[in-house]
């Protein structure tokens, strides 16, 4: 009869894991102003879809549409 083979865990290297949390580190600051209306519509919107962290909200709407921007004008060579 055969015997099974044991399944290995994947270990990581805790240095690898260090450096790659090192690199999501968010260390740069920008600062933005919201008018009234602005500021209102981000104040609904969170209430009625029960988000509580403004800023990563805000964060995950600039990146999609930076990033979708970026995908959509990629520099062609004709």
């Amino acid at each position: 009869m055969a015997r099974k083979k044991k399944t290995v865990s994947p270990v990581f290297d805790p240095e690898f894991l260090e450096k790659q949390k090192a690199a999501l580190r968010r260390t740069r600051r920008q600062v933005i102003y919201f008018n009234e209306k602005e500021m209102a519509a981000i104040d609904e919107y969170c209430s009625r879809f029960n988000v509580t962290a403004k800023s990563s909200l805000i964060r995950e709407a600039v990146m999609e549409r930076i990033l979708m921007e970026l995908e959509e004008n990629h520099p062609t060579l004709f």
